[in-house]
């Protein structure tokens, strides 16, 4: 088996997991007796957690010199977590099950991002965003069935496909190639990576772009619930926001290499302008599917410039620690966010959505400030 072949497995399982969760864990919740204000309070608490669990997984990946043992473990304990909402009714409960899965959960697509950039970089090499692909893909077909099953099963069925895509990614890790053992104790640490060229800058454009997502993820389908949609259609809406992202991913590098890091940013962020400004006035399907495609741009676009300044920045030996924190900048931003979308959303329903326009406008001016090679 090819190293793409093993990479596109890891991504497909890990993504698979994130089809049903990002759709479906929340009205789960709400079906095992949180509040909307409770909602946002849990899902940011997580949120919160993963900005110490990411950093550190991959420091200590980084420092063992074996991201994929790191990996297996935190995967397989993440599958174990998830079954516990299956089990766990009222806040408190949920709360530590949330933030035990957070804290598992919390390196996984870190560390496979950065094993996959280092493997792509190695004879014979291979297109990450091909193998990356395979992980969108993924998330739509998963999305689609979730929203099926959920329909027939109820909401709760929700926490045992998530625990199952969580195992069969935990099985994926073990194919996986085997770290060379050459990287073990060149960790450079935190502060090093920040050093790194354009590193901190990114970090920030990052944490705003991504986190301007926060209210379509912790409210989007409960919106779209009120509007009248019903759980099959919400989860073909979230399948159909990744069709264009596939396509970026796997046909977008000529895309990605005209546009540049700089480009890629301004491309999204001019995307999630205009996504989030419509989603405060309309809820009709028609443009609802227009506007699920811009996902390929307000995060593929966002996610591709990211990957490329790291890949040409950020020693391999690094990749874990600058993956990490790069995703603790995104929590940290998406945390803030959640827990405001929560209040937020209870006094103002779609409203919430022009402050997630508002993040994207600061990030247009960031980017054509400067500060970020075109490369």
């Amino acid at each position: 088996m090819s190293p793409a072949t093993r990479f596109a497995l890891i991504f497909a399982a890990q993504f698979a997991a994130f089809g049903v969760m990002m759709p479906f864990l929340p009205p789960l919740l709400l079906a095992r007796g949180l509040t909307p204000a409770d909602l946002g309070t849990v899902l940011a608490a997580g949120s919160a957690l993963k900005l110490l669990a990411g950093p550190l997984g991959g420091r200590v990946a980084d420092r063992l010199g074996d991201p994929r043992l790191v990996l297996i473990c935190c995967t397989s304990a993440a599958a174990l977590f998830a079954a516990g909402f299956g089990l766990a009714a009222g806040f408190w409960a949920l709360l530590l099950v949330n933030l035990a899965l957070a804290a598992a959960l919390a390196p996984t697509t870190a560390l496979a991002d950065a094993m996959a950039l280092r493997a792509a970089r190695e004879p014979p090499g291979f297109d990450y965003g091909r193998v990356r692909a395979a992980g969108s893909a993924s998330f739509i077909l998963a999305s689609v069935a979730a929203g099926a099953l959920v329909g027939v099963l109820g909401a709760g069925s929700a926490a045992w496909l998530i625990a199952a895509m969580l195992g069969l990614g935990a099985a994926a890790a073990f194919l996986l190639p085997r770290a060379d053992g050459s990287g073990k104790g060149r960790s450079s640490g935190f502060r090093a990576a920040f050093s790194l060229p354009g590193f901190k800058r990114l970090m920030l454009l990052a944490a705003l772009m991504q986190g301007s997502h926060a209210a379509y993820y912790a409210f989007g389908s409960i919106h779209w619930q009120a509007a009248g949609l019903s759980a099959g259609v919400i989860g073909l809406l979230w399948g159909w926001g990744v069709v264009a992202e596939v396509a970026l991913f796997a046909w977008g590098r000529r895309f990605a290499d005209w546009l540049g890091v700089r480009g890629l940013i301004l491309v999204a962020a001019g995307a999630g302008l205009l996504r989030w400004s419509a989603m405060a006035v309309t809820s009709d399907l028609p443009a609802l599917i227009l506007l699920q495609s811009l996902h390929a741009l307000t995060f593929g676009a966002m996610h591709l410039a990211a990957i490329r300044l790291i890949q040409a920045n950020v020693p391999a030996h690094m990749g874990g620690t600058a993956q990490t924190l790069l995703g603790a900048a995104v929590g940290a931003m998406t945390t803030l966010l959640t827990l405001a979308c929560g209040p937020g959303y209870a006094a103002f329903g779609a409203g919430i959505f022009w402050a997630m326009a508002g993040l994207c406008a600061v990030v247009l001016v960031l980017a054509a400030a400067g500060g970020l090679t075109r490369r």
